[in-house]
């Protein structure tokens, strides 16, 4: 969420196993008060290991939330040579390890052509595969789902902490980016933790980038997020957008950290497989965000119980690559 990387690996020498733990320094209180699109974040940089671990021929083992006296240890993954039960499976996992590098979000238009039935089977196929479901809602869901798309940002232009948030995240490259609006990161708002105030200066590896904002929607009929609604970037064009946005959710049948970290999982799994279909994606949480709104996303008659992502699908530009923290502040050799 707003690119805050929130994970952090840990390589004990001696041993097979990277541990993951999710990073409080770069939670968002206010968007984010349970950690859900935390452990979704993660979950996906777990995904990515595993991804990278097939590609050079080793098998992942994971075990999620191995400590529950510490809910920042989010996972173990332990190494090891490939076996006959998990071969098929970490064959398909290398197939995928080019569009590491391909992925970006698009926060620009797409074209009007739909999406083959078939690919959007592969995408749901992929997500029963990490113990998710991804539905892909018909027009009236659609329509509700793109309401409360547009109502969330009501909820978020009323709510002055949550702005700030926001605000803290994005890089418009101006003096005092990244900062509270006195420009003091000590006047952030309470609830914001010390680490995340100390990591908000101007020119540094997490937080949206200007470029990578899109184009301002004329007619706003597709759901992508506006992270500058201040208009602090002054040069930012506007462009129509698709009339009949492509979108599917993501969801599980239960609303704990564990099912989480699945859903994370099959979030990247669906972007990667996506991106080798030659599709375009964008995320929208923002009507996830808030409770009374987010219980309101899943069809009632559906067996899906809670809603973690919306995707936005089409055909369009891929989106520019975002910058990404050094490895030095990410992986931990002990």
């Amino acid at each position: 969420m707003h690119n805050a990387q929130p994970w952090r690996f840990v390589h004990r020498s001696g041993t097979d196993t990277v541990e993951l733990y999710g990073d409080p320094a770069r939670a968002l209180p206010r968007e984010d008060p349970a950690h859900r699109a935390l452990h979704l974040g993660c979950g996906a940089a777990l995904f990515s290991l595993r991804v990278a671990a097939a590609d050079h021929g080793l098998h992942a083992d994971v075990r999620l939330l191995p400590e529950p006296g510490d809910p920042w240890h989010l996972a173990d993954v332990r190494l090891q040579g490939p076996t006959a039960e998990g071969r098929d499976e970490d064959r398909d996992l290398a197939v995928l390890r080019p569009a590491l590098w391909e992925r970006h979000t698009s926060r620009f238009p797409f074209t009007e052509e739909r999406i083959p039935a078939e690919l959007l089977d592969g995408l749901s196929a992929e997500a029963v595969r990490e113990g998710c479901r991804l539905v892909v809602p018909g027009a009236w869901h659609t329509d509700a789902v793109l309401g409360l798309v547009h109502a969330s940002e009501l909820f978020e232009a009323a709510n002055a902490s949550v702005r700030e948030e926001v605000a803290a995240w994005t890089r418009t490259g101006k003096a005092g980016d990244g900062t509270t609006l006195d420009g003091t990161s000590e006047g952030m708002s309470e609830g914001m933790s010390e680490g995340m105030s100390e990591g908000m200066s101007e020119g540094m590896s997490e937080g949206i980038p200007s470029y990578a904002f899109g184009p301002r929607q004329y007619d706003v009929t597709s759901p992508v997020r506006d992270f500058d609604t201040a208009r602090r970037v002054a040069a930012r064009a506007s462009a129509s957008f698709e009339k009949k946005p492509q979108i599917a959710l993501l969801g599980t049948a239960g609303d704990t950290p564990r099912e989480w970290l699945m859903a994370g999982q099959a979030m990247q799994r669906i972007l990667l497989r996506a991106t080798l279909d030659g599709l375009s994606t964008s995320l929208m949480s923002q009507p996830l965000e808030w409770p009374e709104l987010r219980s309101l996303a899943r069809d009632p008659a559906s067996t899906m119980g809670f809603v973690h992502m919306v995707f936005r699908l089409g055909y369009g530009p891929r989106g520019r690559a975002t910058p990404r923290r050094p490895v030095a502040e990410v992986l931990d050799i002990a």
